[in-house]
C-alpha cells in the first residue's frame, strides 16, 4: 500500500495518515472522478449559489468572495476536460477543492463552510439529470405525436389483429399503432412525476441535519432553478428512490419502443410482408447480397434489454443501510446513462414508425382470412338464435375445424347447421346474407365504436387525443427549459457582479 500522500490530500493533517492505496484509487476514486464531465457544470453552479449565500449571510469577506467567484466562473465556463480532475484526490469535488486551494490559497477554504461535498455533488447530479429528463420527455412526446399521425393515416386500413402472433379479429392498423401511442402517454406522465422528484434541491443539509450557519436555503434553491427543497435533510441527501424513478421511467419508455420493434421485425419478414422498413434504417449483409437486415429494430431491442439490466442494478444497489455511499457510487452514471439510453431508443423507434411503409393490400388480404370473424359469428348466434355463448362458441369452433380439415376457407349455413345438430341436437336457421355480413371484416370493424375502439372514427378521435397530449408535453418541456435557463443566467450574472466587487487594499 502506498504511504505517499498527494500534496493537499484532504485529511492528511488529521486521521488520514496513509494513502491513497492505488487499489482504492482504481476501484473507487476513479469511478467517482469519471463522473466529472457529467457534474462539472452543475458543480460550478452549486458552488456559485453557495458562495453567494455565504456572502449574503456575512460569512465570507467580500475580497475572498470576489476572488472565489471569479475563479469559479472561469472553471464553470471552461469545459470539464480543461480542468485537472485527478482521481488520486478522491471525487470530482475534492479535485476542485485542491485546485482552488492551489490557485487562491486560504481564500478557497471559505467555500466549504456549512456544506459537505455530497451536497454539491447531489445538486450537480440533479442539475444534469433535469436536462436529460426534459430531453427524454421531448423524445417520448415525439413518439406520441408520430403514433397519433400514423394511426390517423391508417384508420381505415383493415387488418387482422394478432394475439400470440395468431390472427385474432379484424381491426385496423391505425388502431394497432395508436395503442403504442397510448402507452407512451403514460410514460410522459411518469417522466413528469420523476422530474418533480428530481427538481428538489438538496440544500442546507450540512452534515446530515442542517448547519449552524444561517443560510437562506430557499433562495439558494431558487437560484439553482429548483422548484422545491427536500422536506427532510437526511432523506434528500441519501435516498436514491427519487432519482431511480427517472431511470425506471426511461426503461418503461424503452420497453414500449422495444415491443413495437419486436412486432416490426416479425411484420417486415417475408412470411408476413405487412410493412417495409425505410432503407435508411436497414443494413446490408456482408455475405448475402439479397438481404436487407432491419438493423434499427435490433438496436432498439438491444437498447431496451441493456436498460432493463441497468434498472436491475440500480434497484439492487439501493438495498443498503442508510447514509452511506454504496447506493450512490454508481448511481450518477447509471441513472443518467439510462435516461440518455431511453431517449436514444425512443427516438429511433419514432423514426422507424414515422417512415414505415405499410402494405395495406397485404393487411386487407389477411383481415378476412383464417376465420378472423369467428367470434363475431358466435355473438351473432347469441343475438339471432338465442343460443348461449358457450354453445355458440362450440358450434362455430366445430364448423371452423371441419372447414380447415377439408381445406375450405369459408363457412356456409349448412356447415353451421351440421355443427349445431352435433352441439344442440337441432339445426339453426341462418341465411347466406346474414352469414356473409357476420364474417365481413369491414362490417365487423364498423361495430367497434366503443371509446378507443377500432372503428375508424374512434381511431381518428384517439389519434386527435394523442396529438393534443403531445402538444401539451411540448409546452411543459418548454416552460421548464425556459425557467432553468433563466435562473442559470441570473445566477451567473450575480456571480459576475460579485467577482467585480474587489474592495481597495
Amino acid at each position: 500500500m502506498s504511504t505517499t500522500r498527494p500534496e493537499g490530500y484532504l485529511g492528511a493533517q488529521a486521521r488520514i495518515t496513509r494513502g491513497p492505496a492505488p487499489e482504492l484509487v482504481e476501484a473507487g476514486y476513479a469511478v467517482e472522478t469519471a463522473d466529472a464531465p457529467l457534474l462539472h457544470h452543475g458543480l460550478g453552479l452549486a458552488d456559485l449559489a453557495h458562495l453567494l449565500a455565504l456572502h449574503e449571510a456575512g460569512v465570507v469577506p467580500t475580497r475572498a468572495a470576489a476572488a472565489l467567484s471569479a475563479e469559479l466562473l472561469r472553471i464553470t465556463e471552461a469545459p470539464a476536460e480543461a480542468f485537472p480532475y485527478d482521481p488520486v484526490y478522491g471525487d470530482a469535488y475534492n479535485s476542485r477543492e485542491r485546485e482552488l486551494e492551489r490557485r487562491l490559497d486560504t481564500a478557497a477554504g471559505w467555500l466549504h463552510t456549512g456544506r459537505t461535498r455530497r451536497e454539491a455533488g447531489r445538486i450537480a447530479f440533479r442539475v444534469a439529470l433535469r436536462g436529460r429528463l426534459l430531453a427524454l420527455h421531448e423524445a417520448v412526446a415525439k413518439f406520441v405525436a408520430v403514433a397519433g399521425a400514423r394511426a390517423d393515416a391508417h384508420a381505415d386500413a383493415l387488418w387482422a389483429d394478432h394475439t400470440y402472433l395468431q390472427p385474432a379479429q379484424p381491426s385496423t392498423f391505425g388502431h394497432y399503432l395508436g395503442g403504442f401511442g397510448e402507452e407512451a402517454v403514460r410514460h410522459l406522465d411518469r417522466i413528469e412525476q420523476a422530474f418533480a422528484l428530481v427538481d428538489q434541491a438538496p440544500v442546507g443539509v450540512g452534515g446530515v441535519g442542517g448547519s449552524r450557519i444561517a443560510l437562506d436555503a430557499a433562495r439558494t434553491a431558487a437560484r439553482l432553478a429548483f422548484t422545491d427543497r427536500g422536506a427532510h435533510t437526511r432523506d434528500i441527501m441519501w435516498a436514491t428512490d427519487g432519482v431511480t424513478d427517472a431511470a425506471l421511467a426511461a426503461v418503461q419508455a424503452a420497453i414500449t419502443a422495444d415491443r413495437f420493434a419486436e412486432d416490426m421485425e416479425i411484420f417486415t419478414s417475408p412470411a408476413f410482408g405487412y410493412v417495409i422498413l425505410d432503407a435508411s434504417l436497414c443494413r446490408a449483409s456482408v455475405l448475402l447480397p439479397q438481404k436487407r437486415n432491419p438493423y434499427a429494430l435490433a438496436v432498439v431491442r438491444a437498447g431496451a434489454s441493456a436498460l432493463i439490466g441497468t434498472a436491475a442494478g440500480l434497484l439492487t444497489t439501493a438495498r443498503t443501510p442508510s447514509a452511506r455511499t454504496d447506493n450512490w457510487l454508481h448511481t450518477y452514471r447509471q441513472v443518467t446513462e439510462a435516461v440518455d439510453g431511453g431517449r436514444r431508443t425512443v427516438e429511433l423507434a419514432a423514426r422507424v414508425m414515422d417512415t414505415l411503409e405499410v402494405d395495406t393490400s397485404a393487411l386487407l388480404t389477411a383481415a378476412g382470412a383464417h376465420f378472423t370473424g369467428a367470434a363475431d359469428l358466435a355473438e351473432e348466434l347469441v343475438l339471432r338464435c338465442r343460443v348461449d355463448y358457450r354453445s355458440a362458441h362450440r358450434i362455430v369452433g366445430a364448423a371452423v375445424a371441419r372447414a380447415l380439415d377439408e381445406g375450405v376457407a369459408t363457412l356456409t349455413p349448412a356447415d353451421l347447421d351440421g355443427a349445431a345438430k352435433a352441439v344442440l341436437g337441432r339445426p339453426l336457421t341462418l341465411d347466406e346474407a346474414l352469414l356473409r355480413d357476420a364474417l365481413d371484416p369491414r362490417a365487423i370493424v364498423a361495430t367497434r365504436t366503443v371509446r378507443g375502439g377500432s372503428a375508424p372514427q374512434q381511431v381518428r378521435a384517439h389519434a386527435e387525443r394523442l396529438a393534443e397530449r403531445a402538444g401539451r408535453a411540448a409546452g411543459w418541456s418548454a416552460v421548464h427549459r425556459t425557467r432553468i435557463d433563466t435562473a442559470e443566467e441570473r445566477l451567473l450574472a450575480e456571480a459576475r457582479a460579485l467577482a467585480a466587487r474587489v474592495p481597495p487594499t
